[in-house]
């Protein structure tokens, strides 16, 4: 003998009240046979909503057995429950409980959404109900579209979709005018005639009498069980309940339900734009944030590299003295032409050029002003990675000859010469007693340590600067620009091995400009990282804001979740929807603040300044995965706080 479609033993569910338990149905016994029509009766209280509620795995019983065909539901997991309710339960509620985002045909295709049904036999299915209930006029309506008797049929399509083997309907006229009301119970009769087992939770009597069997419930304990006459008509069985259509492969199920998700979110931001907005904004302050501050120090980096170059890249400074503020470093006359020359024969020096100082009046015509004169050697220039703007630099003949050749810098140029009509070159100034004839006007170049700035600086070889001005053959410094396959630091190592070994002692030390690089730049790197931070800091505001808003649309939409969860959608469907949204929100708040980043280094260049912000892919793909990561971490326990829901509370909060 086969098993009842329905069988409950020993049925016992209580709720927590105060101290003690309040039990609404009360060690119940019930059977019901596949193919009947069952009116569930009693007044508010009784327990009627919630045995219906058990009967459609909404909800469990607290003690006691409920098999359906034979399988015992109570050890079921929440997932396998959802797949009972998707494979042979069809739900009709007294309030409908469409989705309003959705159309007619939409809100009946849902359940097969989650069966895996192909999209095209889903569509034609869900069509093909809405006609046969005299909705086919209506398949591209929303819900706020129908009347209260349409909603029910579309209620009721949607019961059908996958099959509805057992079609709960619980009050389905409750919220209907007479004459809509007896179309819904018309409707109901023919699907019992079809086979399927209608159960009707009702506390109108007119209602139940048009049911084969009235089972009536009062304070948890069935009272009376009374079966009807058969009708005239047997029921026919004409109709295959299970709908005949391909099911999906499980990668095609799943991209079903995932393409779902993703609809069902775009449509929930679209629903509230302004608080989709606010949302975004704290990811879109972080990103655009983190995004401008790595270009800022990006930009501040080659910014700073770039002035090192302008004053000569990689260059080691030999100074007398055992440090800088050496007292007896004037004393010091060991550094000489000679070490210039020798340095200049080392395989890891590039150029080299010895350097004498003094301070001196620079004339020209009734124009005097205080500047310093340097005498360098002809490689000075490409030490320095000076260039020339006007005439020339002095040359080897120039140093050799002690001529009295002078290259002034752009400074001096608009000092001495503002009320000068023609060109400089040619023209003779006297350097403190030393007439010299102007042969070239350097380019203007950033600060240096060989003079430059807002001083007057002019270059004269150092054999007239020692002959003709100071009357000494030592240096004031020699420097060496080291070659460009050679680490500075090794050049450095090699530098003080030669002189020390030609001085006999170590009398002169080394500024390594390529040091100071090194700690710029870590300096810069270090200010960079400490603002990202702050960045970052921003970034977590704005995740926490984008978890309370996904909170709040949880707690708005848990109507929405508990009909999907009566449907069939699996705990996996849930938390997908909800964390898809999430992300979507994070994506789409980074994809702004990017280009909010951008936006801003392009007004920032407006300004005319010569420092740029240096934006990199590597920074704008770590933005878009920082904010992809945000809505994943943040979006997760709402989510999950979605997918854990208990169906039946979340269809009670509508």
């Amino acid at each position: 003998m086969a098993a009842p479609l329905i069988e409950l033993k020993d049925l016992r569910k209580s709720f927590p009240a105060g101290d003690s338990d309040l039990v609404v149905l009360k060690d119940l016994d019930l059977t019901i046979e596949a193919g009947e029509m069952v009116a569930i009766m009693g007044a508010s209280g009784s327990g009627k909503s919630t045995l219906m509620n058990i009967l459609g795995c909404l909800d469990r019983p607290t003690s006691g057995s409920y098999r359906v065909a034979g399988v015992d539901v109570s050890g079921l997991s929440p997932d396998e429950l959802a797949a009972l309710r998707r494979e042979r339960f069809g739900f009709i509620f007294q309030r409908y409980h469409l989705l309003s985002d959705l159309t007619a045909t939409a809100n009946v295709e849902t359940p097969a959404i989650y069966a895996g049904m192909t999209a095209e036999a889903r569509r034609e299915r869900a069509q093909s109900l809405l006609r046969r209930l005299g909705l086919g006029e209506r398949l591209g309506h929303r819900p706020n579209q129908l009347s209260g008797g349409q909603q029910q049929r579309v209620s009721i399509a949607r019961a059908l979709m996958n099959g509805g083997e057992i079609v709960l309907a619980d009050e389905p006229t409750g919220a209907l005018d007479t004459v809509s009301g007896a179309e819904v119970m018309a409707i109901l009769r023919e699907l019992n005639d079809e086979g399927r087992t209608v159960i009707i939770v009702t506390h109108e009597r007119s209602v139940a009498e048009q049911c084969d069997r009235i089972i009536e419930i009062s304070d948890g304990v069935v009272v009376a069980d009374t079966r009807r006459p058969a009708r005239s008509e047997a029921p026919s069985k004409a109709e295959a309940l299970a709908p005949a259509y391909r099911h999906e492969t499980a990668l095609e199920a799943w991209r079903s339900r995932f393409t779902e998700a993703f609809r069902m979110a775009l449509l929930a931001m679209n629903a509230h734009r302004l608080r989709t907005f606010l949302t975004m904004l704290g990811i879109i302050i972080g990103i655009a944030s983190v995004v401008s501050v790595v270009a800022l120090g990006e930009g501040s980096r080659r910014q700073v590299l770039a002035n090192i170059s302008a004053i000569g890249t990689n260059t080691l400074e030999i100074m007398p003295g055992k440090d800088f503020g050496d007292m007896r470093s004037g004393a010091v006359r060991t550094l000489v032409v000679g070490d210039a020359d020798a340095l200049a024969r080392q395989p890891y020096v590039d150029s080299v050029t010895p350097t004498v100082q003094t301070s001196v009046t620079l004339r020209f015509g009734n124009v005097a002003a205080s500047g310093q004169a340097s005498g360098v050697g002809d490689q000075y220039f490409r030490v320095r990675g000076m260039s020339i703007a006007q005439g020339r630099f002095f040359d080897a003949d120039s140093v050799k000859s002690y001529a009295q050749d002078v290259v002034i810098d752009d400074n001096t140029r608009e000092t001495l010469f503002k009320d000068f009509k023609g060109s400089p070159v040619g023209q003779v100034i006297l350097v403190g007693a030393t007439p010299a004839r102007v042969i070239g006007v350097a380019a203007k170049q950033a600060n240096s340590f060989g003079g430059g700035g807002e001083n007057l600086s002019v270059y004269l070889p150092y054999t007239t600067v020692q002959a003709r001005m100071l009357g000494t053959s030592t240096l004031r410094s020699v420097t060496v620009r080291v070659s460009d396959d050679t680490e500075s630091a090794v050049a450095e190592e090699g530098v003080t091995r030669l002189l020390t070994r030609r001085h006999g002692t170590k009398d002169f030390f080394i500024i390594n400009t390529d040091q100071i690089r090194q700690t710029i730049t870590a300096t810069t790197e270090t200010m960079t990282t400490l603002i990202a931070a702050i960045a970052v800091i921003s970034l977590v505001v704005g995740g926490i804001g984008v978890m309370n808003i996904m909170l709040v649309s949880v707690t708005e939409r848990t109507a929405e979740i508990g009909v999907r969860m009566a449907v069939g959608a699996r705990q996996g469907d849930i938390l997908q929807q909800f964390l898809i949204e999430a992300i979507l929100v994070c994506l789409l708040g980074g994809a702004i603040g990017v280009l909010a980043a951008l936006a801003f280094g392009a007004v920032f260049s407006t300004f005319g300044s010569s420092f740029k912000l240096a934006y990199s892919a590597m920074s704008i793909l770590a933005a878009f995965a920082c904010s992809t990561l945000i809505g994943v971490v943040f979006g997760f326990l709402p989510a999950r706080s979605a997918a854990r829901l208990d169906p039946v509370a979340a269809l009670a909060r509508d």
